[in-house]
């Protein structure tokens, strides 16, 4: 770092100006003037070795002229250090900017990131009129996907609940139906942390991808009753007839999913964080709502349609 002192540059009447011109064509390759070759301009420069750059002595020993002639050497009129700073100064929106790197290991960045909010809170003060503190990277980034993503599982959770309703015509087959979505996420969550791994964007994916086996298989189960109970059966008995007709192609189109993500969810090298949390979710999360949509859908089943007919039963009786 070079410094000028101002009063003693005065003293021999060198200008700061002066002082900035000679290092810059000294240290900084500044043009000293321009040569003109035809049609072209071409900036001279004043070369130094590398020597003599990374030498202090031969920098503070760089002559300047005094207002009579007389040679002064720079370490006469500024401080010449070597100092820590910045390599180079940005800028952005005419703002200094001034970026720090962390890496937050192995820890959740979620986690991570509200721990170093608050320590900045409690333990950094400045004047927010002079200084503007910003997050981004990887979290910047993670929160526009987790925006986006929320759009999007609000229109696909409605588009299947109108296609659902198409099927079945009644909105309370439609719902059963998406009731396995929370018994998967259930099952998606347990997998997830025994594995040990985090909520991210690749877990989400992952848990799209599972709601749609669960509610495949829970239309597989739901329309299979439904048949049933259409050709007279009582609920009990279309019940038992639907989940136990059911019972093996649920659990082999569950069984295929989860095999087929199975190498992918058990994969440790380098590359497969990804791949590792999408497919943990898929196989635990179908593993544990296969089971739930077998044994428990039906009995949901029942008891909504027991409790449909006895309403049913209430009003005709008064009616009556």
């Amino acid at each position: 770092m070079i410094t000028p002192r101002r009063e003693q540059a005065a003293r021999y009447g060198i200008n700061v100006s002066d002082i900035s011109t000679v290092v810059q064509n000294a240290i900084g390759d500044g043009a000293i003037t321009q040569v003109y070759v035809e049609d072209r301009v071409y900036n001279a420069t004043l070369h130094v070795g590398s020597k003599d750059l990374n030498n202090l002595a031969s920098i503070r020993s760089l002559p300047l002229r005094s207002t009579d002639g007389a040679p002064i050497p720079l370490a006469e009129v500024a401080n010449v250090g070597l100092h820590m700073g910045e390599s180079n100064i940005a800028h952005e929106m005419g703002e200094r900017q001034i970026t720090i790197r962390v890496d937050n290991g192995q820890r959740p960045l979620s986690q991570y990131l509200e721990d170093a909010q608050k320590r900045i809170a409690s333990q950094v003060h400045f004047d927010p009129r002079k200084y503007r503190l910003q997050w981004a990277g990887s979290f910047e980034q993670e929160q526009r996907a987790q925006a986006r993503l929320g759009v999007a599982l609000l229109v696909m959770f409605s588009i299947m609940l109108l296609l659902l309703f198409m099927e079945f015509g009644t909105f309370r087959h439609a719902v059963l139906v998406l009731s396995v979505v929370p018994l998967a996420t259930l099952g998606g969550l347990i997998a997830l942390h025994l594995r040990g791994e985090t909520l991210n964007i690749a877990t989400a994916v992952g848990f799209i991808a599972l709601f749609g086996v669960a509610v495949q298989n829970g239309i597989i189960m739901i329309a299979a009753i439904n048949r049933h109970h259409r050709s007279g059966l009582s609920i009990h008995d279309s019940v038992l007839a639907g989940a136990g007709e059911r019972f093996r192609p649920v659990l082999m189109t569950a069984t295929v999913a989860s095999a087929g993500m199975l190498p992918a969810a058990l994969a440790t090298g380098v590359g497969t964080d990804v791949q590792r949390g999408l497919a943990t979710v898929v196989v635990g999360g179908l593993g544990i709502a296969t089971l739930l949509t077998l044994f428990v859908l039906p009995v949901f089943f029942f008891e909504m349609e027991h409790y449909i007919e006895r309403r049913k039963a209430r009003r005709s009786g008064g009616v009556s």
